[in-house]
């Protein structure tokens, strides 16, 4: 999957459908990454030196990776990636749908920079 730590992402599955975030963390192991916003849950809290208060903390759960799409900035929507060699031989996400460059993946290469 194309999505990097603070990239804006558009959730598309679940009951933050349709919302927009900013990912927070992301662990590739399980497939699963925190979006902020989205996802919010209640954790009790008992009251001790750390936490004099207690009560209910709410905070963000993992999402699945393939409950979000990637925003792109041109078109303003969440789109499919892809991965194409830019001119000077680094790897870069490209967004499916117009074509605009999201971000480099991997340093430059000689061999597959053009001619």
């Amino acid at each position: 999957m194309h999505i990097k730590v603070d990239d804006t992402v558009h959730v598309i599955a679940g009951n933050d459908r349709g919302k927009q975030g900013r990912v927070l963390s992301i662990d590739r192991a399980s497939g699963k990454l925190v979006v902020e916003g989205c996802n919010r849950v209640y954790k009790h809290v008992r009251r001790s030196q750390k936490n004099p208060q207690g009560g209910r903390l709410s905070k963000e759960m993992p999402l699945q990776m393939s409950n979000v799409l990637l925003l792109c900035g041109k078109c303003g929507v969440g789109v499919r990636t892809g991965a194409r060699f830019a001119n000077d031989g680094s790897k870069e996400r490209f967004c499916r749908k117009c074509g605009n460059a999201l971000g480099q993946i991997a340093p430059a290469k000689e061999k597959q920079a053009a001619k």
